[in-house]
């Protein structure tokens, strides 16, 4: 996803983007629907917000500085030799020489072009999974002004052995495509998919294991921009969660369905100066929503922006539906080390978490941070057994001595929760990245010994055997087969700036 760090500004952003490609021409879009009714329900009842920020001309200049070098980065490593396996191509199809116990190997999505910030996830009672990425390297997917980046999907019918040729999840004309987000409704194997197009969040469904997909819906109402979506969605799909951030400076919104994804109504959450980003969430077999989100408090918006004290690491909760929501802090870290990869915002390690129930109900909220100003960061986890009335004191799962962020989670049967996130190798040198992978068989008190599962050595310029150069994109995600093993995938890259790619991983 983005950042304030590149998140606070698409819709100028992406459009300069589609000029920056050659892609010039007139702005046309689909026929957008009516928005579904206003909700006055929350806490505060505040429904609409149509005023963009008085800054965000700044951020979405920024945003469309950065796609453009990120374009120009992997024109350069084409020219040079320097994209993909040696200039081959190599992808989904293929395995590495597995090295982490228990794992198959990590393979890429696809070499030759350049991905970033991918979703993934697995139905429960089937064999398929559903991975989306954020394409750059390639051409448009349609005719005319259709948008770079845009949203590729794969899908394997075999829990991850193999995978079907990338397509578009939608070829919609209009701006780039940003930060998917994908969901399977457990009771019925329907797949749902959020995902921007400019500054705006879409909803999108499948009801054929991903062959076709409903036309998009907007979610978000009177809202004048938003950014960063994150899906929850109940037992038998009639109950649909986006939680983003927007106006005004990042303040947390929820919209919600209660119609399959057909109508959406908003709140905004919370009124502050503060930037919440929302990295993940939940619905519990008793129809409680969560969401996980990281506050942070900058000094100004824009590209010379600072953080300002600690960070917050809060869980909305709503018992009814979404009519309502509780607001309940978790835990409270510092701002860690700042990001110097080329192209990087300084916060970029910043403000990550992840939620998610088990099969009882019990919860688990992962969150990165350091203890003192500056410090390197460390994952910690934190447990309710009370549908997040309280949470334990936080306890430390990554290495000691070593900068760890961007944590993911998934949880299965009662006590199973399984983690991952990326972690440096070698007394935080942050030139060499892994993803490391660890379960609790007992609701996260506990968890097994870490396993590197970001194990290839070769295959691109950025691997070797230490590690990955830099983590490429704020989130990677994992899901639970229904054979109940594992698959993560998560982004790689040179730089910030990139290029890199969308690698994937999966439980023998």
């Amino acid at each position: 996803m983005t950042s304030v760090r590149e998140r606070f500004g698409f819709v100028t952003g992406a459009l300069i983007a589609i000029l920056v490609v050659g892609l010039l021409g007139v702005w046309v879009t689909w026929s957008e629907p009516d928005p579904g009714p206003i909700s006055k329900a929350g806490i505060p009842a505040t429904t609409e917000d149509t005023t963009p920020d008085a800054d965000t001309n700044e951020e979405r200049d920024e945003q469309a500085e950065g796609v453009e070098k990120r374009v120009e980065a992997w024109q350069e490593a084409l020219r040079e030799g320097r994209a993909g396996q040696n200039g081959k191509r190599a992808y989904l199809q293929g395995a590495a020489a597995p090295t982490a116990t228990g794992w198959v190997g990590e393979i890429p999505v696809d070499t030759m072009v350049d991905d970033w910030e991918p979703a993934i996830a697995a139905d429960p009672h089937a064999p398929y999974v559903y991975l989306l990425t954020t394409r750059y390297g390639t051409e448009k997917p349609c005719p005319g002004n259709c948008p770079t980046p845009f949203i590729a999907l794969a899908i394997s019918a075999d829990n991850g052995v193999t995978w079907s040729p990338t397509k578009p999840l939608c070829a919609c004309k209009g701006s780039g495509q940003f930060d998917p987000i994908i969901e399977v409704v457990p009771n019925t194997g329907d797949v749902y998919s959020l995902f921007m197009i400019g500054f705006n969040v879409w909803f999108t469904k499948s009801t054929d294991h991903g062959a076709n997909w409903s036309p998009p819906v907007k979610t978000y109402g009177n809202v004048a921009w938003n950014d960063k979506p994150i899906i929850a969605v109940s037992d038998d799909g009639q109950d649909v969660y986006a939680s983003f951030n927007g106006p005004t400076g990042g303040d947390p919104w929820v919209a919600s369905s209660h119609d399959a994804g057909a109508t959406w109504s908003q709140v905004k959450l919370v009124d502050s100066g503060r930037y919440d980003f929302t990295f993940d969430g939940d619905v519990d077999s008793n129809g409680n929503v969560y969401f996980s989100e990281s506050s942070l408090l900058y000094s100004s918006a824009g590209k010379h922006s600072a953080l300002i004290g600690g960070i917050e690491e809060h869980v909305f909760i709503s018992r009814d539906k979404g009519a309502t929501w509780a607001d309940v802090i978790v835990g409270q870290t510092q701002p860690g080390i700042t990001c110097t990869a080329v192209g990087c915002t300084t916060d970029f390690y910043q403000g990550h978490s992840a939620i998610a129930a088990d099969a009882s109900g019990a919860l688990v909220y992962l969150y990165d941070g350091a203890t003192v100003a500056g410090g390197l960061q460390s994952i910690y986890a934190s447990r309710s057994t009370d549908h997040g009335a309280h949470w334990t004191t936080p306890t430390i799962v990554s290495a000691a001595g070593e900068e760890s962020t961007a944590p993911m989670m998934e949880s299965g049967g009662s006590g199973d929760v399984r983690i991952a996130w990326m972690q440096t190798s070698g007394g935080g040198n942050v030139d060499a990245w892994n993803t490391i992978y660890r379960r609790s068989t007992d609701g996260g008190r506990t968890f097994s010994a870490p396993v590197r599962i970001s194990d290839a050595t070769s295959g691109a310029p950025y691997k070797t055997a230490a590690g990955y150069a830099e983590v490429y994109g704020d989130y990677g995600e994992m899901a639970i087969t229904n054979t109940g093993k594992s698959i993560a995938t998560w982004g790689e890259g040179i730089s910030y700036t990139g290029p890199g790619g969308v690698w994937v991983n999966r439980e023998r």
